[in-house]
């Protein structure tokens, strides 16, 4: 891979707005960055958007590759994200027994500092489950499921390097001491699978719940006379929210509200993709259970929702098109979920950040991904 000067020009989304103007990459990083705010277009419209590379902290594989696959999938997996615009990921794990989650653990930890230059660079892994409710389980195996309190910390200790977001029902016993436990080692865990009515869910957050998995899917909801998890995340400024925008998940007169109702910064796209993401309909098995891809939408047999097949370029449009700005919804797919996670060396366009960018265009399609100052190409 080369690295050197670059110089870029194009309808710059920055943090509140679009503006023409020129970047200057060196190596790996953004050099300096022009606007042309006040001048003649000079043909801007021409131009295409140069946006932050996106980033997915909740997909459990792309392009025929799982993220629960052996090392060549995670390396599969990587480079079909970067296609799609997704420059930094988080492998993320579904609700398994704990020698398969200790094993994925390892797996991922010893392949990461071997991933692939060409493919989108991961930045830990997540674990969505197996410490959630049976009450509001979805498409994880109930089988499989587990309370905090009946697993001793050595079971659970192993999972803890590397481990940077995991999914916790802060109703389960033990549920609340474990997600004060992780959070105090730098992990961020994310409400989410629980059936925890308005207390219980604000009392996850107060104990160190940070974000909140899949928005309205697997939690309790919107009752007006008995709010519950939805409500909480809703209501709390402080917690980021996971939206999967790709109408399965959630209709989109309800983005509009969540929208409305979260501080911008606290929105954060996601994409729950499976591992037949990207390969059109047909069937994989996951957790030991069947699911079918059919037209965008996956489903067990008894049609519960399980995952998505959407890509977070796909999550830009779709908020786009719903009236969501072009620089909101950018930020949710970039700036917010890596600010979630603390990082803070990426994400914007701005001197000093990693230049890890990509160009749309006026459809918002990915046309070339910059991924740490090189050209890599696009969908």
């Amino acid at each position: 891979m080369t690295q050197g000067r670059t110089e870029l020009r194009g309808r710059l989304v920055l943090d509140d707005r679009v503006v023409p103007g020129r970047v200057v990459v060196e190596d790996d990083r953004i050099a300096s960055v022009d606007l042309d705010e006040t001048g003649p277009s000079g043909g801007a419209a021409s131009l295409p958007y140069l946006v932050p590379g996106f980033v997915d902290v909740h997909v459990h594989g792309w392009g025929g590759h799982s993220a629960m696959g052996p090392v060549e999938d995670l390396d599969g997996m990587a480079r079909a994200l970067l296609r799609r615009g997704v420059t930094s990921f988080l492998p993320t794990a579904w609700t398994t027994p704990m020698a398969e989650l200790h094993a994925f653990a390892d797996r991922v930890r010893a392949w990461i500092p071997r991933a692939p230059d060409d493919g989108a660079q991961p930045l830990g892994f997540n674990l969505e489950g197996p410490f959630i409710s049976h009450a509001k389980k979805g498409a994880h195996n109930p089988d499989l499921i587990l309370s905090p309190a009946e697993v001793p910390w050595s079971q659970i200790e192993p999972l803890v390097e590397g481990l940077t977001v995991t999914t916790i029902a802060p109703e389960i016993p033990g549920g609340l001491d474990l997600i004060r436990r992780l959070r105090g080692l730098g992990v961020r865990v994310s409400i989410g699978h629980s059936g925890a009515d308005l207390a219980g869910a604000i009392a996850g957050y107060d104990a160190g719940g940070t974000t909140t998995t899949h928005l309205f899917n697997g939690m309790t909801g919107l009752d007006h006379r008995s709010p519950g998890v939805a409500v909480a995340a809703l209501i709390r400024n402080d917690a980021y929210v996971e939206l999967i925008a790709d109408g399965h998940h959630v209709h989109p007169a309800v983005w509009t509200i969540i929208e409305r109702t979260k501080p911008t910064d606290r929105l954060m796209l996601i994409s729950d993709a499976l591992s037949m993401a990207g390969m059109g309909d047909g069937r994989v098995t996951i957790g030991g259970q069947e699911i079918e891809i059919r037209n965008g939408r996956c489903t067990l047999a008894d049609g519960t929702l399980a995952g998505s097949v959407i890509a977070l370029d796909s999550a830009v449009r779709n908020v786009v098109a719903n009236g969501s700005t072009l620089a909101a919804a950018v930020g949710a797919a970039s700036r917010n979920p890596l600010a979630m996670l603390g990082v803070s060396d990426r994400g914007r366009i701005a001197v000093g950040q990693r230049a890890d960018l990509v160009e749309l265009d006026d459809a918002l399609t990915v046309q070339r991904v910059m991924h740490g100052g090189t050209w890599l190409g696009g969908a």
